[in-house]
């Protein structure tokens, strides 16, 4: 507590009187946050089970019975993180960025910046809920999988890191591109421009061995590469890259995504007049 605070008299216009983390308003956003996406669950835990199992049904049915292994194992074990891994960014990514576009569009971001929460803790908050959804919808298709292939994790741990980081890495571009975007079109033009095309074209549903070398090259540029080539090491045991290299690209990635949320919501760039 500050000395003006102990001396009883009142606190001075704008110092913060929480510390240095207001854990009450932390703690608020985040529960908002996660509560957005548990009160349309069909919508937001339910469509995506939904999707993957339609993905790994359409891969089995035209591709399966006619592709052998794939690094040494079934190709549908092998599609199977992949899509997974995919489900998860895109539901991470979808749950900042629409919390930020909604309220841009309503007029109620003010509802955000007015409190007494730093940069920060406001792209902490926004983490959590993204982070939230994208772990919850990782169990319910990982439950899906085991039941319907029998597929269980290798490695819980890895798979675990790179779930949260691959929920974390899209949560800061979720948060980018809500900042950003100043229309839902503009939105529906990041998401299927950018985040689409990079997932799908980072080893989701083939082994990036199999690329010409150029391409080759150019996905290891790619981080949700990295990502995907991480969680499906965690669950089958295989993978394109080395784990331990993989984990270090996707932790500089989500620290760099933050840094760059960061200064946007310090700056108040496209938020405030």
């Amino acid at each position: 507590m500050s000395e003006t605070m102990q001396a009883g008299t009142t606190p001075e216009m704008g110092m913060r009187r929480f510390g240095r983390v207001n854990w009450l308003g932390l703690a608020t956003l985040c529960q908002r946050e996660i509560q957005r996406f548990l009160a349309v669950w069909t919508q937001t835990l339910l469509a995506p089970l939904v999707t993957a199992g339609l993905f790994l049904l359409i891969f089995s049915i035209a591709i399966g019975p006619r592709r052998g292994d794939v690094m040494g194992v079934p190709f549908t074990h092998f599609i199977a993180p992949g899509i997974l891994m995919m489900t998860v960014i895109q539901n991470a990514f979808a749950n900042t960025s629409s919390s930020i576009m909604i309220s841009k569009v309503q007029g109620n971001i003010v509802d955000t910046l007015m409190p007494p929460l730093s940069p920060m803790e406001l792209v902490l908050g926004y983490f959590a809920g993204g982070v939230a959804r994208g772990m919850v919808v990782a169990l319910v298709i990982a439950a899906g999988l085991w039941l319907v292939l029998g597929l269980g994790v290798a490695h819980p741990l890895w798979a675990l890191c790179f779930g949260v980081l691959g929920a974390a890495f899209l949560s800061g571009l979720g948060i980018i591109a809500g900042i950003y975007a100043q229309k839902f079109d503009q939105m529906a033009a990041i998401t299927n421009l950018i985040v689409t095309p990079l997932a799908f074209l980072s080893g989701t549903f083939y082994s990036v061995e199999a690329l010409p070398p150029v391409l080759h090259e150019i996905t290891r540029f790619n981080p949700m590469f990295y990502l995907i080539d991480g969680v499906r090491f965690g669950m089958i045991g295989v993978s394109d890259s080395a784990p331990a290299l993989g984990l270090v690209i996707s932790l500089v990635s989500v620290v760099a995504v933050a840094a760059v949320a960061w200064n946007m919501l310090r700056r108040g760039t496209r938020l405030k007049a």
